[in-house]
């Protein structure tokens, strides 16, 4: 029997309209909402998401050093996933993995505790937290099928996610 997983990857407020937002995370925010409704009422199906989280000595950490923007400060409006996705997932994600860098080898002990056969991946952003989070979850489970919706990502900018893709896709990790 297939156990089919999505996750849904820091679809917060300032990586789509805040201090990281761009016009592509806007963009692919009507698609993730269809992705995610088309998850939730599959008994065989389970959706999680991913929050980028940082604290506020973040512009001391090696991320703040190479990225000195503010941003996804726990608590904060910022931090919080987008509105339109909170409503869909009333009263709250049954799994949340709060990751204070680019991938969470908690969710990949996850995904391999629970024997997911699929995994759909979606989010932002493609060049950073998507392809980390897939090629973790690739080495912690090398047999199970992973997909990466391509329009339902967005990257840094548009070239890094189609460099991002290709990357992705030559590690055996399906792109459609």
């Amino acid at each position: 029997m297939k156990k089919k997983l999505l996750i849904v990857v820091d679809m917060q407020n300032d990586f789509i309209d805040g201090s990281l937002g761009t016009n592509e995370a806007r963009a692919i925010l009507p698609n993730v909402i269809d992705k995610i409704k088309e998850y939730k009422d599959k008994p065989d199906s389970r959706i999680v998401f991913t929050l980028d989280t940082h604290n506020e000595n973040y512009l001391n950490t090696n991320e703040g050093i190479n990225l000195p923007i503010i941003h996804c400060i726990k608590g904060s409006y910022g931090w919080c996933l987008n509105g339109e996705i909170l409503k869909l997932i009333k009263p709250k994600p049954k799994q949340l993995f709060e990751k204070k860098t680019f991938g969470s080898v908690k969710l990949a002990q996850y995904v391999k505790k629970h024997q997911f056969t699929d995994i759909e991946i979606v989010g932002l952003c493609t060049d950073i937290c998507v392809v980390s989070n897939a090629l973790l979850i690739k080495t912690f489970c090398p047999e199970i099928h992973i997909v990466i919706n391509s329009k339902c990502c967005a990257g840094t900018t548009s070239e890094n996610h189609k460099y991002a893709l290709k990357t992705i896709n030559s590690c055996q990790i399906e792109v459609i």
